[in-house]
């Protein structure tokens, strides 16, 4: 027995002498496993760390391009330097650091080996899923390297970073400057020229993007002739690129206006054009995208294709317009009731208007309308109600607010313009393309302007005057609508010539004709002149403020007194309280806009002359002031009322 046990016992320790090499290799290759684990893990948070730190560096250079634009518009306002305006500023400073990171950095490549290839019968996917050695890893498409740049991925990698997402520009910088557009919009002379306003808006721009697309289409001819062009180029890639290039942004030029309070209807008619044609224009570029003719051939003129496009354009521009309206009466009804006592409360007034304004643009996008056109009307809307139910704190708030954010998204977008024109990899520059869209923006811009002009003279009682219309000529500058509309599809060749080519011609505009607007002015003798009230928004105004203000806000005449005597009840229950106390006391600002031909008085030197032929010396004037004092002083006068600030409020 006991010999049978020492058997047993010596089996057992050979079987264990037997496996202790292969628990020992095991527990080895265990212990290797979990340090390479532990190295892959610190490696992947060093990159994590590196990626923060190069995100960090990448913004804060944003933030020292517009420090650095402040301070230099700072300098030159103080100098009253008018040459050159804040967004053309930016593009140079933009220009700088683009041309640093561009060739001041050295590329050093840890790539040297062929890549491997392969072929796809569609585009490249979006997300790469590969099993290495049985762990799953998902890849990110960031997008194409040049082929002469492919061993300098590291720089790439970094031009990319520094490349900020197209949607970036859309959802988060355009809001802010659309809605300043319509919440800070003079209604005085916008409603008063707003017939001309709509025809250079929507037939102007029209006109212009075919003109353009039709000339373009043209240069595209000759370049396939010349050998010139390499890849698909079609009518619809050149009626894009019309709407693009037909969205003005003359920022430039407005401000100089404002600095030498230039005529307020030349301001009103570019001013109103511009916003409202950026409107037109991203609609317009939309109904060409979905242009798609049936059959084989879907670049061919098509007829069933084009009524549905001129559909899409109206429903499109049409729910935009009831959508963003509709937001601004909601709100103005939240700010309205008394029960939510939102005006003692100023911060959450504040707060609740600025994300109501900012959700009109997503929810638009999100049904698949156009932000941009619904955020404008919905600022419009907001100026007009919903204002005169904030408190007083939360009307400064409001406006200072989307000021700063309009000032600091406007002057990012073009110092992003300068960095792009060095930072961005896939540049196209064609020669024949890049003349023929300067020719064919000076065209189209003519067509636009000069044959509108002559016909609106027809039915205006004081004539849009030729200088006037140079001016427009001149002012038709191209900013940031039309640059965020080139760089959100830069997939195709086509698309990266006409991004190429936009940025070229802001360039250009904002510089050498923005810098140009004074000299231009004094040149065509631009001054102040007489003004007058369309009969359109003479029917609007008496509905507005007889009606809909009484309802949607606490100022304008109760309705038990507009109301017939019949609808008292209900004239009662829509009237609020303050109306009755405010009735007296409040003034309505829009009621400058209504003047009878006895009211209008324009002084010149020493003359004051009223629209019935009537002058008299001004030197007469009971106010015993000095011949000087008295001219600085003279400005349109509506009654015995002088128009100041005050009436140019939003």
């Amino acid at each position: 027995m006991d010999a049978l046990r020492q058997s047993k016992r010596s089996g057992v320790c050979a079987a264990l002498d037997m496996m202790m090499p292969v628990w020992i290799l095991l527990s080895t290759v265990s212990g290797l496993k979990a340090e390479d684990d532990g190295m892959e893990e610190l490696a992947t948070e060093k990159e994590a760390e590196e990626s923060h730190r190069q995100d960090s560096v990448n913004l804060l250079t944003f933030i020292l391009l517009l420090t650095l634009t402040i301070l230099t518009i700072w300098l030159f306002k103080h100098r009253r330097v008018r040459f050159l305006h804040e967004t053309g500023l930016a593009m140079i400073y933009g220009l700088l650091v683009g041309v640093i990171l561009r060739y001041g950095i050295p590329a050093t490549s840890y790539h040297n080996k062929t890549p491997p290839s392969c072929s796809l019968k569609e585009g490249p996917a979006s997300t790469l899923l590969l099993n290495v050695s049985g762990k799953f890893f998902e890849y990110t498409l960031k997008g194409e390297i040049n082929s002469r740049e492919i061993h300098n991925v590291e720089q790439n990698d970094m031009l990319r970073k520094v490349t900020f997402d197209p949607e970036v520009f859309f959802n988060i910088l355009l809001p802010p400057i659309i809605f300043h557009a319509g919440y800070s919009l003079k209604k005085r002379h916008f409603f008063r020229n707003l017939g001309s306003i709509i025809t250079y808006a929507f037939l102007g721009t029209a006109i212009s993007c075919f003109v353009i697309g039709n000339l373009m289409y043209g240069v595209v001819k000759l370049m396939q002739v010349v050998g010139q062009l390499t890849d698909k180029f079609y009518y619809t890639d050149c009626l894009f690129f019309g709407a693009v290039i037909s969205a003005t942004d003359p920022v430039t030029v407005l401000a100089i206006f404002n600095e030498l309070h230039a005529d307020g209807d030349l301001y009103a008619l570019l001013f109103g054009e511009s916003v409202m044609n950026d409107a037109v224009a991203i609609v317009l570029s939309s109904s060409i995208v979905a242009y798609q003719p049936s059959g084989t051939n879907t670049h061919m003129f098509d007829a069933s294709a084009f009524f549905k496009s001129v559909g899409v354009f109206l429903g499109i521009f049409s729910g935009s317009f009831v959508m963003g309206a509709a937001t601004g009466v909601v709100t103005a009804l939240i700010s309205f009731f008394d029960f939510t006592k939102l005006h003692c409360f100023p911060l959450l007034e504040t707060a609740l208007f600025f994300l109501m304004s900012w959700s009109t643009f997503l929810l638009a996008e999100a049904c698949g309308f156009t932000g941009v056109v619904a955020v404008l009307f919905c600022g419009i809307t907001q100026a007009h109600y919903t204002y005169n139910n904030l408190s007083e704190e939360s009307t400064k708030r409001t406006k200072q607010l989307f000021e700063v954010l309009h000032f600091l998204a406007e002057n990012f977008i073009f110092s992003y313009m300068g960095l792009a024109l060095f930072t961005f990899q896939n540049h196209i520059f064609s020669p024949i393309f890049i003349i023929g869209a300067f020719i064919a923006i000076f065209i189209g811009r003519a067509f636009n302007i000069y044959p509108l002009s002559f016909l609106l003279n027809l039915g205006r009682r004081h004539k849009i005057k030729g200088n006037f219309q140079h001016m427009m000529m001149f002012a038709g500058l191209r900013g940031a609508m039309a640059f965020a509309l080139a760089i959100r599809d830069t997939a195709t060749y086509a698309r990266q010539m006409m991004f190429t080519t936009t940025l070229l011609i802001v360039f250009f505009t904002v510089w050498v004709f923005g810098g140009g607007t004074t000299a231009m002015l004094s040149w065509l003798h631009i001054s102040k002149t007489k003004q007058e009230s369309a009969w359109l928004f003479r029917l609007w105004y008496t509905f507005d403020h007889n009606y809909l203000k009484p309802i949607l806000t606490h100022s304008g005449p109760p309705l038990t007194s507009t109301l017939p005597s019949y609808c008292g009840p209900l004239a009662s229950c829509l009237t609020s309280p303050q109306a009755y106390e405010n009735h007296e006391q409040l003034r309505d600002h829009d009621s400058d806009l209504i003047r009878n031909d006895s009211d209008l008085t324009y002084t010149f030197g020493d003359t004051a002359i009223t629209a019935n032929g009537a002058s008299g010396s001004a030197l007469s004037t009971s106010c015993g002031q000095s011949v000087q004092s008295f001219r600085d002083k003279t400005k349109w006068r509506y009654g015995s009322r002088q128009e100041g600030e005050g009436s140019e409020r939003l």
